[in-house]
């Protein structure tokens, strides 16, 4: 949260609306558009829309909305963000309900929320906060990043507060978060960190390695031991190296892993982002903000957990050591920067925003692609892949201003 007391209200990008409580658009079908389909982009396509849904056919007195020149994808899926709009995952239901609406105005019409370390009570407390807004269907799960990471890797994590990957103690927030726990990070070359995998993986919960210090060996025994996604690639972790080549050259090789990538232009040189491609594959990558309350907001002081970080020209940093501190990346700036900067097809950023994550999550049945049968969930983009509306189960969010 900010420490300031009074916070701005975030804004939904510049030619859009953003609307707070939006009404049911009914039977609708958006066309003209150059819609990305999980076969390809299909230019002058159309999505038709009747109630939550998308439809596999014309509904009948369907509103037509002529969206051409646009493009339109899956809503985005954001598996690591610990918040926005000023709010934090770790504060009340309030603050919770003002970051899922922040990134929602951005596209991320589904996302796991995160925690940063604490006290353990604090902690268990927080997932049975969580646990509830998932319940609700506010968010799709619960992602504990730490306590359990290495302290030679903690980033803007606080070193006092790190304990062991012990199972009893993952145990205790796997219980707290009453089946909506979704993902667990760990250093797992730390005592109990290989048991730990296997308690995450036998309750389906998914086991990530970041925040670690491990050898390739022992990454490669942690992946054996069901670990399955990589926390924040490259970042948190030893570098590449010709002799040790660490964790990043056993996460990038094994089909078993999705790495997350943070595509804000800081955490990441656009090499070492064509390098996660190149080496894991369009279908392994999985975009995430690594979201603080800064998200949606700007520069100024904020809290990551319990520690201060200030957010200056949008990258926010600990106030005291100066680590990189999280980001104020939003999905909708991340795809732009694939497509315009990076140079991947959108269809690979459509994958790795919507489709990657939606299937690491098991609900690529219900979301991440624009298919009959499942919510309708979409982002309306123009040319240049700047946002211009978002429709989440078949509500507008940001509502597109059309001609």
């Amino acid at each position: 949260m900010a420490t300031e007391r009074d916070c701005p209200t975030p804004e939904a990008p510049r030619g859009a609306r953003g609307t707070a409580r939006p009404a049911p658009t009914g039977r609708q079908v958006l066309t003209g558009a150059n819609v990305v389909l999980p076969t390809g982009t299909v230019k002058n396509g159309q999505v038709a829309i009747e109630g939550k849904r998308i439809a596999g056919t014309t509904p009948a007195n369907a509103q037509m909305i002529d969206v051409s020149g646009h493009w339109l994808v899956p809503g985005f899926v954001d598996i690591h963000n610990h918040g926005g709009g000023g709010a934090s995952f770790s504060g009340t239901a309030e603050d919770i309900l003002t970051a899922i609406h922040t990134h929602r105005l951005h596209g991320t019409t589904t996302l796991v929320a995160s925690t940063v370390t604490d006290e353990m009570d604090l902690l268990v407390r927080q997932a049975g906060l969580l646990s509830e807004l998932a319940e609700q269907g506010d968010i799709a799960g619960i992602h504990f990043e730490g306590p359990f990471i290495s302290p030679c890797r903690k980033g803007a994590h606080s070193e006092e507060l790190l304990r062991d990957p012990e199972p009893a103690e993952v145990r205790k927030l796997i219980d707290a978060g009453r089946g909506k726990a979704t993902m667990v990070t760990l250093a797992t070359e730390l005592p109990g960190g290989i048991d730990s995998v296997r308690l995450l993986a036998e309750h389906g919960v998914i086991a990530a390695i970041g925040h670690t210090d491990a050898t390739y060996e022992q990454t490669v025994e942690a992946i054996d031991a069901g670990a399955t996604v990589a926390t924040h690639l490259f970042n948190a972790m030893p570098t590449l190296g010709h002799r040790s080549p660490g964790p990043i050259a056993a996460l990038l090789e094994d089909e078993r892993v999705t790495v997350e990538l943070i595509n804000d232009g800081t955490h990441l040189h656009p090499a070492a982002l064509e390098l996660a491609f190149h080496h894991a594959g369009a279908s392994r990558v999985a975009f995430i903000t690594d979201a603080m309350d800064a998200a949606g907001i700007g520069d100024g002081r904020y809290m990551l957990g319990p520690l201060e970080v200030e957010v200056s020209e949008g990258v926010a940093r600990l106030v005291e050591g100066g680590s990189i501190a999280g980001s104020t990346l939003t999905l909708d700036r991340a795809f732009k920067r694939a497509v315009t900067v990076d140079r991947l097809p959108v269809e690979d950023a459509v994958a790795a925003l919507s489709a990657n994550p939606a299937r690491l999550l098991g609900l690529s049945d219900r979301i991440g692609s624009l298919e009959p049968g499942k919510d309708a969930d979409l982002v309306l983009l123009d040319q240049n892949f700047d946002l211009k509306g978002v429709m989440r189960r078949g509500e507008w969010v940001v509502a597109p201003q059309l001609p």
